[in-house]
């Protein structure tokens, strides 16, 4: 039951990625071919490999990670906040950093991680692009060998679906029907990589990244019918 997990044993977390490059003229000829035959099934003959690569930052081979968000709660008494802060900049750092935290603070077999799909995309994008990076992958990462309960992940997305795996609910939609403060600002996951490579605002993609998380965490809240946050109770570090 997961009114039985403390919250302080939870990192919430949430990604941004966009393409590796800024286009797909910058990529070489052999991965400008690997890209069209990956989206091959996807694109099908509706769109070319160059009118297709604007999505290339939700495959791990052929995008980045441009920011880590986490949040963690902290409970004294009756009084709770929620901390959020992030990681971005140059990406090998990004998970450097991100590795050093779970490493050093979320290492314990109490420790979970938790995120909204982040079983399919967060933490396989992470370990993948760790790999890519040549970043050793953290304890909490490395997954090889583990049955499906040593897992130390939670996934709000497959805590709403209750079994039913052909079921997918969007992250925005489960804040609305819950009664979430909903977490987009001015920008959504389609206008990151713009916001990135033209606009140049990580600033702008940090808020949204962190929005995401608070959310992931107001779900979890809402998952044990429990109060939701405040804006006095949430602290940006």
């Amino acid at each position: 039951m997961i009114e039985k997990i403390r919250l302080e044993n939870i990192l919430f977390l949430d990604i941004e990625t966009v393409p590796e490059t800024e286009n797909f003229d910058l990529l070489d000829d052999e991965m400008k071919s690997l890209w069209g035959l990956k989206t091959q099934y996807q694109r099908r003959e509706e769109f070319s490999p160059e009118e297709f690569y604007d999505r290339a930052g939700i495959w791990a081979e052929f995008g980045k990670i441009i920011c880590i968000s986490v949040g963690y709660f902290t409970l004294k008494g009756d009084i709770r906040h929620f901390r959020v802060t992030s990681f971005f900049g140059e990406e090998k750092k990004i998970l450097l950093d991100f590795s050093n935290l779970l490493n050093n603070h979320y290492n314990g077999p109490q420790h979970l991680l938790c995120g909204h799909n982040s079983k399919e995309f967060d933490i396989p994008f992470i370990a993948r692009r760790m790999i890519i990076n040549q970043v050793r992958i953290p304890n909490k990462l490395d997954l090889f060998g583990k049955k499906p309960w040593e897992i130390p992940h939670l996934d709000t997305l497959e805590l709403w679906k209750f079994g039913d795996y052909k079921h997918f609910t969007s992250l925005k939609l489960l804040t609305k029907i819950l009664g979430i403060p909903s977490p987009k600002g001015d920008i959504d996951g389609s206008q990151v990589g713009h916001v990135f490579y033209v606009e140049k605002d990580i600033d702008r993609i940090v808020t949204y990244c962190e929005k995401d998380t608070i959310a992931v965490a107001q779900i979890f809240l809402r998952l044990r019918r429990e109060d939701l946050l405040i804006d006095e109770e949430i602290i940006h570090i």
